[in-house]
């Protein structure tokens, strides 16, 4: 079961950088909003990152204390 979910995150992954590319190279609409809807959720696991590192940094400080 954890095999098919993990596959199933792989062909989005996959599906959605096609879909980057070919928005880039002028495809259809759908594919353009496919490509917006990849990127946004990259700025956000970007963004959840870079969260999580400053809050784990923190909390690292705290602890010397």
């Amino acid at each position: 079961m954890i095999a098919v979910v993990l596959i199933g995150a792989l062909a989005l992954t996959v599906g959605g950088c096609v879909c980057v590319v070919w928005a880039d190279r002028g495809g259809p609409r759908w594919v353009r909003a496919v490509a917006t809807v990849t990127l946004a959720a990259g700025q956000l696991v970007r963004r959840s990152a870079r969260d999580r590192r400053r809050s784990l940094g923190r909390n690292q400080g705290d602890s010397d204390c």
